[in-house]
């Protein structure tokens, strides 16, 4: 037999999450509720005893492994860090504070203009809706501006 190896494929747990099925007497087993192994061909009820079971003994007897690992040298595992190190720092951005800074500040004017918009809009609504003809002549005929709206300072 030989030695465990890490698997090459992603174990599938979400593809029957939420879905109902109907089972009858004349169902086959690889479509019953629960997780289904081909390679022991059993039925699993839940994903925590399925990952159980496809990291057991009796289904990497059934891959044709054993269940011993191959002991990992200083100069693999060194490799492996450094691997490990390279990929996190490529992921990982630096910003420039002044870049930094210019973004927030551009996203600042950017959101003060939308208000600024939004306002206007919303009072040119407001002159629409009560016509904004004879009833401005006749309030400033009375001397004031405005039936109580938004207090200016």
């Amino acid at each position: 037999r030989e030695l465990l190896k890490q698997r090459d494929y992603k174990v599938d747990l979400d593809s029957k999450l939420g879905k109902s099925i109907v089972i009858t007497k004349n169902t086959p087993q690889s479509a019953q509720g629960g997780y289904y192994c081909n390679v022991c061909d059993c039925v699993v009820k839940d994903s925590i005893n399925f990952l159980d079971h496809i990291n057991g003994k009796k289904h990497q007897r059934n891959l044709g492994m054993s269940m011993k690992i191959e002991r990992s040298s200083l100069d693999q595992v060194k490799a492996r860090f450094s691997a490990n190190k390279r990929k996190l720092e490529e992921q990982k951005k630096e910003y420039d504070i002044d870049q930094r800074m210019e973004e927030l500040r551009e996203e600042e004017e950017r959101a003060k203009e939308y208000r600024k918009e939004r306002k206007k809009k919303k009072k040119a609504e407001e002159e629409d809706q009560f016509g904004g003809g004879a009833d401005a002549d006749m309030m400033a005929m009375m001397g004031f501006g405005g039936f109580g709206g938004s207090k200016k300072n």
